[in-house]
């Protein structure tokens, strides 16, 4: 799991073109929704070390968070092989994350 949201975003069509399973979060460092929501993210996401954890700083003009249609922090997109297959918009355990990432894994199988 990421400790730190980035400042440089990668562009969609190279989220887009990320194989296998990958989870987006979006989110700040400053935001107390995002804060609380790193613990659940690691008790969550424990059974799932080898996925793939973009954590990317959002905010006014960021145009990734944009196309993705983000309005409220933290939200996790769970994506397989470029296509979004499941969102959680601020989480509030991590048995829900757990759940959607389970969800997320047995997509395409």
């Amino acid at each position: 799991m990421n400790q730190s949201y980035a400042n440089v975003e990668p562009s969609r069509a190279e989220v887009d073109a990320l194989p296998g399973l990958t989870l987006v979060e979006f989110g700040t460092p400053w935001c107390g929704f995002c804060k609380a929501a790193q613990p659940l993210l690691a008790d969550g996401l424990a059974d799932a070390p080898g996925l793939r954890h973009l954590k990317i700083e959002d905010g006014s003009g960021r145009p990734l968070g944009r196309s993705f249609r983000v309005k409220l922090w933290p939200t996790l997109i769970f994506m397989r092989d470029g296509k979004e297959v499941g969102r959680l918009v601020r989480p509030e355990s991590a048995s829900l994350i757990r759940r959607e990432l389970e969800q997320a894994q047995a997509v395409g199988l």
